[in-house]
């Protein structure tokens, strides 16, 4: 989701992945980073300890990039079934 979202907007996209133990550490703490797995903007906490959905996370994007927000999309059969 966000390398595609990263290239339609083209902003650059840091993935950082360590194994759990690392991100449970004093030095991990004292950085003062979020909780893992999180989503960050700039300097801004998005999201921590839990997943966000794209549409939201679309919205984040474009509201740090001064655009307006996207057109919400229709949801299909499925997608309402399986939010």
């Amino acid at each position: 989701m966000l390398p595609r979202l990263g290239q339609k907007y083209k902003i650059e996209v840091e993935t950082i992945s360590k194994p759990k133990a690392e991100y449970q550490t004093d030095e991990y703490f004292e950085l003062d980073l979020p909780v893992a797995p999180a989503v960050m903007m700039a300097e801004e906490i998005v999201v921590e300890g839990s997943e966000i959905p794209e549409d939201e996370l679309e919205a984040v994007i474009c509201r740090h990039l001064g655009l307006p927000p996207p057109e919400p999309q229709k949801k299909r059969l499925l997608g309402r079934l399986f939010k």
